[in-house]
């Protein structure tokens, strides 16, 4: 992907290098551990898994931050990628007579506390609505690549443009409507609307894509493979089989690899969020 000339976002946070202190809490810090790890793999909804350690310690707090030259490159991209996010979805939502308001992006390592609560970096990336921030903890990315068998510049960019998407519906006020329509739901029900909801975030991602290269040629060969393997890697399928075994479609809330991947192709090939209509 062709990015190191590509202007970087004033919205970023870095919070790299804080650490949060911990107090007391029902379950046990264990518990949390394992309640996180499991939202990870299992793709349960950070909203609710961040409610169950509302009842962490004091304010964040830590010695300035020192990436190494690695780390630095990793958050320029951030910046990079976040800033096309800007100015394709400033473009869209004009050319729809709307205004777009970019979200903001907090890079932290470990944990972090957001308006949605306390959150460990086992859930991997996540968009609160709450504060409207993407929080992202890079560590992710060496998981992706190393255990996930999905790496690439271009399978970074697709996950971040993925939650940047997840804003996207928040002004659009999808998200809250699929809130909504959430309560007094069964629980497969209300999964089968997250799903919905997560693979529109994925066709999102795709019509950034398709605007990105369209506008400004960041695209080099082998790119887009690198974006379908990372939807595949992280459908709920794949993610199930692997943490335990078996898979059990009915607790998907992101989607299967098979449906991220065509979602992603969707807004790909036709750069239209009006394609995305993953709901009908």
């Amino acid at each position: 992907m062709r990015w190191r000339t590509g202007r970087r976002s004033g919205n970023i946070e870095d919070r790299r290098g804080s650490r949060t202190g911990v107090g007391a809490f029902k379950g046990g810090v264990g518990t949390i551990v394992i309640a996180l790890a499991l939202g990870y793999f299992l793709g349960v909804d950070p909203s609710v898994l961040l409610q169950l350690t509302q009842g962490f310690g004091p304010a964040e707090t830590g010695e300035p931050y020192q990436p190494t030259a690695e780390e630095q490159e990793q958050a320029d991209f951030v910046s990079v990628v976040l800033a096309d996010t800007e100015d394709t979805w400033h473009a869209i939502f004009q050319k729809a007579g709307l205004s777009y308001e970019e979200p903001g992006l907090v890079l932290f390592s470990g944990s972090v506390r957001s308006a949605c609560g306390m959150a460990s970096a086992a859930m991997g990336p996540f968009y609160c609505p709450a504060d409207r921030k993407i929080y992202i903890d890079l560590a992710f990315f060496g998981d992706l690549k190393r255990r996930h068998g999905a790496p690439g510049d271009f399978a970074q960019a697709y996950v971040i443009a993925h939650e940047v998407g997840h804003h996207v519906q928040k002004l659009l006020g999808t998200s809250d409507q699929v809130h909504s329509a959430q309560q007094g739901l069964g629980k497969a029900d209300a999964n089968t609307l997250s799903v919905k909801q997560e693979l529109q975030a994925d066709c999102f991602s795709g019509v950034w894509g398709n605007h990105a290269d369209r506008s400004r040629q960041v695209l080099e060969e082998g790119d887009i493979e690198e974006a379908l393997n990372a939807a595949t890697a992280i459908g709920d399928d794949r993610l199930q089989k692997e943490s335990q075994g078996y898979v059990v479609p009915e607790s998907f809330t992101h989607g299967s690899s098979e449906q991220r991947v065509h979602w992603f192709k969707q807004g790909m090939s036709q750069g239209d969020a009006n394609a995305c209509n993953t709901f009908e």
